[in-house]
């Protein structure tokens, strides 16, 4: 194992930058329910194609917002979708 030498500085700096992300990640925790993913984000996130994209939409599976041409979903919507279709572990017999 190497050791690795940093002047209180480069220390200091480390440290508060670890805080910012702690913060970041916190403060986007409580909003990532509200906040909104275009339709390529859906896609790569659920790992669907474009066409079952649209099927759920058109199947009222998922909510969704239409500006223009363009999709957006809201997290919490795809949330729900998710817990909606959660399945439990089942009980394996000993």
């Amino acid at each position: 194992m190497n050791a690795v030498i940093l002047t209180q500085e480069q220390y200091n700096e480390i440290i508060t930058r670890m805080d910012e992300i702690k913060s970041e990640i916190k403060g986007n925790s409580k909003s990532s329910s509200n906040e909104f993913v275009d339709n390529s984000d859906f896609i790569k996130l659920m790992n669907i194609s474009k066409r079952t994209a649209q099927a759920w939409r058109d199947e009222g599976k998922i909510s969704f917002s239409q500006v223009g041409g363009k999709i957006y979903y809201k997290m919490s919507d795809v949330q729900e979708l998710l817990n909606h279709n959660y399945n439990p572990a089942f009980k394996t017999k000993k």
